[in-house]
């Protein structure tokens, strides 16, 4: 989690998409846009800071605090992963 966090704060679209579980929702078949969209989100958004709240052997629950446009836009996130192949991708979240 903290490592996809900082990959949007990096505007790392690629890092992104490489740890994007094939089942997620999030996940988009035409390339071009999911970038644009991933570049769009990043771009916005200041990211202020990550804090893990609980984990379980596929889930983590993390508040991330972030501003767009002056405004607190903060969430906190259950976010679920499986493990393909060695490693951890993300495949949705659900938010309080």
């Amino acid at each position: 989690m903290r490592a996809r966090y900082s990959a949007f704060a990096l505007h790392d679209a690629d890092f992104i998409m490489r740890t994007t579980h094939e089942d997620s929702p999030h996940r988009k078949e035409d390339r071009r846009l999911w970038i644009a969209e991933i570049l769009a989100f990043a771009t916005q958004t200041q990211f202020i800071a990550l804090n893990i709240l609980e984990t379980t052997e596929d889930t983590v629950t993390f508040r991330a605090g972030l501003m767009q446009n002056l405004r607190d836009s903060s969430f906190t996130e259950k976010s679920s992963f499986r493990c393909v192949k060695g490693k951890w991708l993300y495949v949705t979240g659900q938010y309080d």
